[in-house]
């Protein structure tokens, strides 16, 4: 198995954890390369349901796991992390390291995103209230503090005491909130750090070596490609990039070491929190689909909005990721429906256009496009082959395949293990 990258190809939710734990069968490490906490992954083992926020995939395996530089890490929700696997018989200790380069997410990163979002009321983006994109934007303006730091006490300390002094400034005087205690983070977070401090390490020479000596490397997106911060649906965005391309500064290494990129789609399209959605159905559908998709956010709860394929932002997903295939997940949930429609292009103003617009002004113009395929209305869980699938299903994956012009490699077809079809 080459080097591996797993990326989302739609809004995320699309069922990276399920294609992760699948390819980790034959990984020899698996690294998540960025984003932080707001993520989730699920993975059903028999009646057992892991679901994951930092801690890579892989895990469930008994793989070692990474957890590299372009990561944000919260510390109290890793430990929690941590202890929850481990209390359901998953050995972590040995199995994880993470990078010294990790920026951290504290205390006041999350109150200043609480307090912004309440202040942006109907103009709030919907963040999961985590602290990321704070963290993330304390690192583009070098305030950040990284996780190597914590084993410097003394600098570590100064550092927080000079940012938690601005942050007070910011949530008393602008937000109207109360003042956060230095001294009282402080302690937390070391307290924290020494329960990992052994996992820390420079994880860029670590998967180095490992691609070095021919091992299979996983690399683990989070996330989808429409909520990177540079080519998604801006401002309703991640704060970090879920691109194929970020494994590079994300991990520390060079692209040339990558040799695979699997996007995954979901047969449909979803998305959590506010932003445009042109396939977006009506509720009562939504209903329908929600029902037997169980279409509701592994990280937040929320239920997921819902809509047709929608092959517009999978083109643009397998242009910016160079996808080399795509893995389908969920397409028992369309085994309902007597018409399966697919969204092949938008019409703005009068015109028919294949590719995705760039600003929100011109995408709250567009309306999908449909070609309807006849539903298959049989049972495919119990699928295992392709020739076990129906025709019209068969039909439909074919139909998806040309419009996106690229492969399809896995199919899942329920949320158990062996519910997968390997092409």
């Amino acid at each position: 198995m080459p080097s591996t990258v797993i990326v989302g190809a739609q809004w995320g939710d699309e069922g990276k954890g399920r294609i992760v734990d699948i390819c980790a069968a034959k990984a020899d490490l698996v690294v998540r390369y960025h984003g932080g906490n707001n993520a989730g992954h699920t993975i059903m083992v028999g009646e057992e349901i892991f679901a994951l926020h930092l801690i890579p995939s892989g895990i469930v395996r008994g793989k070692p796991c990474v957890i590299g530089s372009g990561v944000v890490v919260d510390l109290s929700a890793l430990l929690e992390e941590k202890k929850n696997l481990e209390s359901r018989g998953l050995q972590v200790d040995g199995n994880l390291a993470l990078s010294d380069h990790c920026h951290l997410i504290l205390p006041y990163h999350k109150a200043l995103e609480k307090a912004d979002e309440a202040r942006l009321a109907a103009r709030r983006i919907g963040t999961t209230l985590r602290g990321i994109g704070p963290a993330y934007a304390d690192k583009a303006s070098r305030r950040g503090i990284r996780l190597g730091e914590l084993a410097y006490p003394d600098s570590f300390r100064e550092h927080l005491e000079r940012n938690v002094a601005e942050k007070n400034e910011i949530l008393t005087k602008i937000y109207g909130a109360e003042p956060l205690c230095a001294e009282t983070i402080c302690e937390e977070t070391m307290q924290q750090f020494r329960q990992i401090e052994k996992m820390v390490t420079d994880t860029s020479v670590l998967v180095s070596r490992a691609l070095d000596e021919g091992k299979a490397v996983l690399f683990e997106g989070a996330h989808g490609t429409l909520l990177d911060i540079d080519f998604g649906t801006y401002p309703y965005v991640t704060s970090s990039n879920p691109l194929s391309g970020a494994v590079c500064a994300g991990i520390g290494i060079g692209p040339k070491r990558i040799d695979r990129i699997i996007g995954v789609v979901k047969a449909y399209t979803t998305r959590v929190g506010e932003g445009p959605f042109p396939t977006q159905c009506e509720e009562e559908l939504a209903a329908r689909f929600r029902a037997q998709g169980r279409e509701y956010g592994s990280t937040t709860g929320r239920p997921r909005r819902i809509g047709w394929f929608d092959a517009v932002i999978v083109r643009k997903a397998a242009r910016l990721n160079g996808l080399d295939e795509i893995a389908i997940t969920h397409l028992d949930v369309l085994d309902q429906f007597d018409r399966i429609p697919v969204c092949v292009a938008y019409e703005c103003e009068g015109e028919r256009i294949n590719e995705f617009p760039n600003l929100l002004e011109k995408l709250a113009k567009c309306r999908p496009v449909y070609e309807e395929l006849p539903g298959w209305k049989q049972d495919t869980t119990a699928a295992r082959r392709w020739e076990d699938l129906p025709a019209r299903a068969q039909e439909y994956i074919s139909f998806i395949e040309r419009l996106l012009k690229v492969r399809t490699s896995i199919i899942l077809v329920g949320p158990k293990r062996e519910q997968t079809i390997v092409r």
